[in-house]
């Protein structure tokens, strides 16, 4: 009998997605154990869409791995003497690629990376699957933040708030003291919007691991009443992998249907139809006017006189990017960090930044896909390598709504 290989990961060329087989893709069909060879040829990349011939054998960076591939096996170069190195804000997917974009250019690079959690690595669209999944929160984290720095030789200043940029000393403040840069990349993503009428105390916001797993720490036990308010992609897909997980979804919107956004492609008429036999509730066309506790119970009220009664009320209503520290380095600002399209270079010399906190031409960046690329263009140019101009292309979105699994553009 000849013995069983074991699984292999494989990483999407195009948009740095990685495929495990262990793991598969449920929602794109593909059980667990399924092996790459094995897959239709049809079968698109959850994140980008493209196929399986775009998949390459991958397996995660290390520094002495890095060094080797170099044909440096010193720790510390001379050259690095006294050197600042690069900061990076963030600790979420655009930062920990981009201190891999780094490494792979450069392994002995000084690299510093600030988050403002504990920088723990993970996928931030379980997030939304999780449940119907059967995963636990802990499940969730890939790498710990304290391995990823290890593994790839870079200072993590976890729990550490960033404060100011002082531009002209080459500086990031923070909540743990300055930090001098020789380049600084802000990868600090965007935060949830949350409407005036919607007290931040009542609401559950779940942009981050940290706050899901709190939301499913105050779920445990018994079924329990959710209202969702915004039924855009985060809304719809949180209401589609809680009511898998036995909870009672009330979804509203100001819009007449969810996914508003795709209308033309009807994809609002089809998940409503894919959750006739869920308990998942949505009304359209109404806005929230007030939200109470009362008597240990969330009530909302909405503008046109409805109520709502629920154990824990998500708000899932936008997002925007925090303009602190680019209003302190004097950044330009464009409804987020504006960056030049083909470099993601800032309006300051030495700044760069990637992910769901910069705007090209005007339009945010907030899905997946692009955040390898991006990383990949300021790597090559703050490592002085030949260029990689980024480039804007059609967003193709996967809508994990695992009862209708939609493919959109």
């Amino acid at each position: 009998m000849s013995a069983i290989l074991p699984f292999q990961q494989y990483i999407c060329e195009a948009c740095g997605y990685v495929y495990d087989e262990a793991q598969g893709d449920p929602d794109g069909g593909l059980p667990p154990g399924t092996r790459l060879a094995d897959i239709p040829d049809d079968w698109a990349c959850p994140l980008c869409g493209v196929s399986k011939q775009d998949f390459v054998p991958y397996t995660a960076p290390c520094l002495d791995t890095l060094r080797a591939q170099a044909g440096r096996a010193s720790v510390v170069c001379a050259r690095r003497a006294g050197e600042a190195g690069v900061v990076i804000v963030g600790a979420g997917r655009a930062g920990w690629l981009m201190a891999e974009a780094l490494r792979a250019r450069d392994a002995d690079l000084p690299i510093t990376l600030v988050s403002a959690c504990a920088g723990d690595v993970y996928d931030k669209p379980l997030l939304s699957v999780a449940m119907a999944r059967g995963l636990a929160p802990e499940q969730l984290v890939k790498e710990s933040g304290v391995q990823a720095a290890r593994r790839l030789g870079v200072t993590l200043m976890a729990h550490t708030h960033a404060v100011r940029v002082c531009e002209a000393r080459h500086q990031l403040r923070t909540t743990r003291g300055p930090i001098p840069y020789t380049h600084l990349i802000l990868a600090h993503g965007a935060q949830p919007v949350l409407p005036d009428t919607l007290p931040a105390t009542l609401c559950w916001r779940i942009n981050h691991l940290a706050a899901y797993q709190k939301l499913r720490a105050a779920m445990e036990g018994s079924s329990r009443e959710l209202v969702i308010v915004g039924a855009g992609l985060i809304g719809s897909e949180l209401a589609n992998d809680l009511a898998l997980g036995g909870h009672r979804i009330t979804l509203l919107d100001t819009q007449s249907e969810p996914l508003a956004r795709w209308q033309a492609e009807q994809a609002g008429q089809q998940v409503l139809q894919a959750w006739q036999d869920l308990p998942i509730r949505f009304v359209g066309g109404v806005q929230v006017a007030s939200a109470e506790r009362v008597q240990g119970r969330i009530r909302v009220r909405t503008r046109c006189g409805q109520v709502f009664e629920a154990d824990q009320l998500i708000a899932a209503t936008g997002l925007h990017t925090p303009s602190r520290l680019a209003r302190t380095a004097g950044l330009r600002w464009d409804q987020g960090v504006a960056v030049e399209a083909r470099t993601l270079r800032t309006s300051q010399a030495g700044i760069y930044a990637l992910g769901d906190c910069i705007t090209v031409d005007g339009q945010a960046s907030r899905y997946i896909e692009p955040i390898a690329r991006q990383a990949r263009t300021i790597a090559a140019q703050i490592c002085a390598a030949e260029p990689e101009p980024y480039q804007v292309r059609p967003m193709v979105v996967r809508v994990k709504t695992t009862s209708m699994p939609l493919t959109l553009h």
